[in-house]
């Protein structure tokens, strides 16, 4: 009985017109995912933008079921953290001269053995992190609200779909005919790449982010780049060559350190708690062993049936053996990459559930730490583990957040299962595409460096990691501060990320936070809904960080085009 209406809703919510919608917003989100990750050094999560556009498709399709919508969003959305764990990691074999090491095929293979591993752990954990635990995840909750309030379709969908063309031509008139410079309002400033990115997704950045994330953003980097390279040469502390290699060095230690932060006080802390609990409770024998079995019970989703159990098992071997073989990392780093996927899917899921940050990157940093010191992996697998790990990762934090917008307007977690292996799949292949077609058209030489055309701040950092830290003590410095602050409630990560990225990219996007706090007291000074005011504001900053995205993977394909034309 249980197994039939499973099948039911599966029937009912997984539409073959939500398929086809979903599919085509999967590739085009994935694209765009990958350049906004290459392009921002970060990668705001789509649910918000794909549910509202997921509404809108099924209504103008006349479709009207929040269930299907959610499905439909769930399929768009997936390959996205697929698209931010390849663009994370790999971009960093190019920045270390390594580019003809790695195949189209490895690339693929490091997605597909990702995408399985993170497929398989949310499969198991849901049960546990969505249904019993008290987890609030802000990002599934924010889009379960969007869908249960309907109101994206009329002037909503307008409102999106015209930011994205705006953005569009924007990028347009930027990049193909040069209308206008890609860098504003530049100072001169030793050691300092002061000016304002003429780009509208890098202002959306900065609109969409919280409040109090942008203001540590800025705090880092002013203190790294003003306070430690300028001031630190003008006082003469040491040379602007030296001081940026701290600043790096520094800034990669407090993003490391904030990921340490999430393993002791979002995951060690509560275990700790949970077993002291534990012990504190007098139970017979007889009921420890009812709770002992209930609680192992717990911890595996409700919809996992004998057949579903060895599906998932072949899927764990069929990735374990393509580490082992197609990435030549060998039966025991295979076994322990699968066995440590497991445990930072489940970091990661906690991380999402508490903050709606998801540190991909730093947890393939902590395997890929773990398997160079016990194995003698080659600079490029090093990578690929870690490019296998923050796959995973990224999948399992937006599969737990889909998991309870299901939760909440009572979406069947087999449907969504299934709808996410759909669009984790396809975006697999689409992700590589656009990674291959970005370095065929811009070369490898356009990934990392301050002046680089794709910062890819990540890649940076897993490069470093893999070749060598510039100041080791910095990194310490930052290492230790990043744990401590995180665990003190301060974003050590936002901190990090101002310190390490150009100045002109933080200063962008302050510069969109500005433009929120001018728009929430322009609409509050009217008198306008708060939560209606704020909802057209995400809306418009969503199409804006869209269009300009998908035009910019638009070009980068046209340019690979018009190269093999030529």
């Amino acid at each position: 009985m249980h197994q039939a209406s499973d099948r039911a809703a599966l029937r009912g919510q997984l539409s073959v017109a939500g398929i086809l919608i979903g599919c085509v917003g999967c590739v085009i989100i994935t694209a765009s995912s990958v350049y906004t990750a290459l392009k921002m050094g970060s990668l705001p999560w789509p649910t918000i933008f794909t549910s509202i556009t997921a509404l809108v498709l099924l209504r103008a399709a006349g479709r009207t079921s929040l269930n299907e919508a959610n499905i439909t969003q769930v399929i768009m959305s997936a390959g996205s953290m697929v698209a931010g764990g390849v663009a994370f990691t790999i971009p960093g074999v190019w920045m270390l001269g390594l580019a003809d090491s790695v195949s189209f095929g490895e690339m693929l293979a490091v997605a597909l053995a990702g995408t399985l591993l993170g497929l398989v752990c949310t499969a198991l954990i849901q049960r546990h992190f969505v249904e019993e635990s008290d987890l609030e995840y802000p990002i599934g909750t924010a889009a379960a609200e969007t869908l249960l309030a309907s109101r994206a379709g009329g002037s909503m969908g307008k409102k999106l779909f015209g930011s994205m063309a705006l953005a569009g031509l924007w990028c347009i008139a930027r990049d193909v005919l040069a209308l206008m410079p890609s860098l504003v309002a530049q100072v001169p400033v030793p050691g300092v790449a002061f000016g304002i990115q003429n780009s509208p997704m890098r202002w959306a950045v900065g609109f969409l982010a919280g409040r109090r994330s942008i203001i540590y953003w800025a705090i880092g980097a002013v203190s790294g780049w003003f306070g430690i390279v300028a001031g630190g040469n003008v006082l003469g502390v040491w040379d602007i060559s030296t001081a940026q290699g701290v600043v790096s060095s520094l800034g990669m230690g407090l993003m490391m350190g904030s990921g340490a932060g999430v393993v002791v006080r979002d995951i060690v802390m509560p275990m700790v708690r949970r077993a002291s609990a534990s012990r504190d409770l007098a139970v017979s024998p007889s009921e420890g062993v009812r709770e002992g079995r209930t609680a192992r019970d717990g911890f595996l989703s409700r919809f996992i049936s004998r057949y579903d159990a060895g599906v998932l098992a072949l899927m764990a071997a069929s990735a374990a053996l393509i580490v082992c073989f197609v990435l030549g990392l060998g039966p025991v780093v295979a076994i322990a990459v699968t066995l440590l996927a497991f445990v930072t899917a489940i970091m990661s899921a906690q991380s999402v559930g508490q903050s709606g940050i998801d540190p991909m990157e730093i947890f393939g940093l902590i395997v890929l730490l773990f398997v160079a010191a016990f194995s003698e992996a080659t600079q490029v697998q090093l990578f690929f583990v870690a490019g296998v790990i923050a796959v995973a990762c990224g999948l399992a934090g937006d599969v737990m957040s889909d998991f309870k917008t299901g939760q909440i307007i009572g979406t069947s977690p087999r449907s969504m299962w299934f709808g996410q292996a759909i669009g984790a799949l396809l975006g697999t292949f689409v992700a590589v595409a656009v990674m291959v077609a970005l370095v065929s058209a811009y070369g490898p030489g356009a990934f990392g460096g301050q002046d680089a055309m794709f910062v890819a701040a990540q890649a940076q950092v897993v490069a470093t990691m893999v070749s060598g830290i510039p100041s080791v003590p910095a990194f310490v410095v930052g290492l230790v501060a990043g744990a401590v602050l995180y665990c003190l409630g301060i974003p050590s990560m936002m901190l990090g990320l101002g310190v390490y990225l150009p100045f002109y990219m933080s200063i962008s996007t302050v510069l969109g936070a500005v433009v929120r706090w001018a728009y929430d007291r322009v609409c509050a000074s009217r008198g306008m809904d708060r939560e209606a005011a704020e909802e057209t504001g995400v809306v418009v900053a969503s199409g804006v960080l869209g269009g300009e995205s998908i035009v910019g993977v638009v070009i980068a394909f046209a340019t690979v085009a018009a190269g093999l034309m030529g």
